[in-house]
């Protein structure tokens, strides 16, 4: 057993408003420079939708992540063969126009415009070129377009749906959405680190978080379309890669990420979680029914003594086990078992999970009144305006009997609150709901208070990142002491 540790996420779907707060944050520090424009490390999409850039779901066309061959894993955009012929073009990588073409405005011209009878404007201009330019797309171009023929009926994952969902989901009355944000998934297995050709990207041996070397960087771009989630970028200024970092800056100091900080909705998590690395290409090699339960086996139980000696043993703290053990992350993922990972068919092992989003139940407006297709107060999940076909595709590797549970445990804890504190659900039938959704009152309290009575604090366990060791390797804690800071000593530039 290889004990490691592992700093996680949990976005809960449920409760995003889609503000874009988050984007905004990590956008003025991370991402306000030249030839950063278009990058969005963090973003939030509309589903159904397309997303940013467009149908990045869609691996056949960008050949993103992980495949299974003769039994073994393989990229399914790099290879020695395919590295030699596409040296010079790769045809899945995505280009300019599948994100979008970044542009400012000549704010000048409402200054300085002539006199005259109409109201001056601001013409859009091209952050690349700096030509005038007819804005067509945008980081969140699709947001809030369900049912668009252009954006929603492009999704990806309606593949799951058949031709009458599809065509039921798309009538006016039964139109839905939820917004799905998006970073680095900071995976276990991540396929932008196996195909960088320099060894620039690594994976961070204390806390697994996935970095990108500049000064190693030689812009081959093979992370860009080796990662099936998009999240790594290409700086056609510098000539270097970049791609989200996850604030370790701010969190070797005990702060949130701050996209983290500034959600209004306080729907993120973070935490830290013990796994058996030795596992992990067992694990990525299952078949895509098997792989979120092998996923989650792959997270260890930080009470388990014998887990706790094996991670001692493998040179983890005290301090990192008590956050394991506080961790938000690990009740949302192994205890209560309602955060799944996105897409896990692309083989990463990714480290950012979702709570799957209550979406409303089906209604019609007969005679004045409104009539649910449910009688009780709340619906069943196969009731809700989305398939959960959908949702097992985004979510669950395709196993909707996983979404479904997610579901059905959420609504048991609605409804036992509502019994609760407003009455007008029997005590008995609430507690007969968590008996069927293999829960129970303590574990709805818990959940409850977690969503949604939780404190900065009990969103957030970050344990002490004790960098001092990992520095001792490769130089004087106390040399590095004297560097440390924000940017490189250096600045990014083209060439060897």
């Amino acid at each position: 057993m290889d004990v490691r540790s592992q700093i996680s996420m949990v976005f809960h779907l449920d409760k995003c408003i889609g503000c874009h707060t988050c984007s905004i944050a990590c956008k003025n520090i991370w991402t306000d420079r030249k030839g950063t424009e278009y990058m969005w490390w963090n973003n939030v999409e509309t589903k159904p939708g397309t997303g940013y850039p467009t149908r990045w779901e869609d691996q056949e066309e960008y050949r993103g992540g992980w495949e299974v061959r003769g039994g073994k894993l393989r990229l399914r955009a790099n290879g020695k063969a395919k590295i030699i012929t596409n040296i010079f073009h790769n045809p899945s990588m995505p280009s300019m126009d599948d994100y979008y073409e970044p542009w400012t405005y000549e704010y000048s011209e409402l200054i300085h415009a002539p006199e005259g009878p109409d109201q001056p404007t601001a013409r859009p201009i091209s952050m690349v070129t700096g030509e005038y330019i007819d804005i067509e797309a945008g980081p969140n171009w699709d947001d809030d377009l369900s049912g668009s023929p252009v954006y929603a009926e492009n999704d990806p994952n309606l593949a799951a749906l058949t031709p009458e969902q599809r065509e039921q989901l798309f009538a006016i009355e039964r139109l839905v959405f939820f917004y799905f944000p998006r970073i680095c998934n900071h995976c276990l297995n991540p396929s932008c680190v196996a195909s960088c050709p320099s060894g620039a990207l690594y994976k961070r041996g204390e806390d697994g978080i996935v970095l990108l070397d500049q000064t190693r960087c030689r812009a081959w771009r093979a992370c860009v379309s080796a990662c099936p989630y998009k999240k790594t970028y290409f700086n056609w200024q510098t000539g270097k890669s970049e791609k989200c970092i996850l604030c370790f800056p701010r969190l070797e100091t005990g702060q949130a990420p701050a996209c983290f900080h500034s959600c209004v909705g306080r729907i993120r998590y973070l935490g830290v979680l013990l796994y058996d690395a030795s596992r992990i290409e067992e694990v990525a090699t299952r078949p895509d029914e098997d792989l979120v339960e092998a996923h989650r086996s792959l997270v260890l139980d930080p009470f388990d003594p014998e887990v706790i000696a094996a991670a001692r043993a493998n040179g983890l703290h005290d301090s990192t086990i008590e956050a394991a053990q506080q961790s938000p992350v690990y009740k949302f993922v192994k205890v209560w078992k309602i955060a799944l990972p996105p897409h896990l068919e692309f083989r990463t092992l990714p480290m950012l999970f979702y709570v799957p989003p209550l979406l409303p139940v089906m209604s019609s407006a007969e005679t004045g009144k409104v009539a649910n297709v449910s009688d009780g107060l709340f619906h069943v999940a196969d009731e809700s305006r989305m398939p959960i076909a959908y949702l097992a595709r985004l979510l669950g590797a395709g196993n909707e009997g996983l979404v479904r549970y997610a579901l059905r445990k959420q609504l048991a804890v609605r409804s036992f609150r509502r019994a609760a504190t407003v009455g007008d659900v029997e005590k008995s039938a609430a507690e007969r709901m968590l008996a069927e959704a293999g829960s129970s009152p303590e574990e709805a309290d818990a959940i409850y208070r977690l969503t949604s009575l939780a404190t900065f604090d009990d969103r957030f366990v970050i344990p002490p990142a004790h960098r001092e060791e990992a520095i001792e390797m490769m130089k004087d804690p106390l040399q590095h002491k004297q560097e440390v800071g924000f940017g490189l000593s250096v600045a990014p530039r083209r060439g060897l």
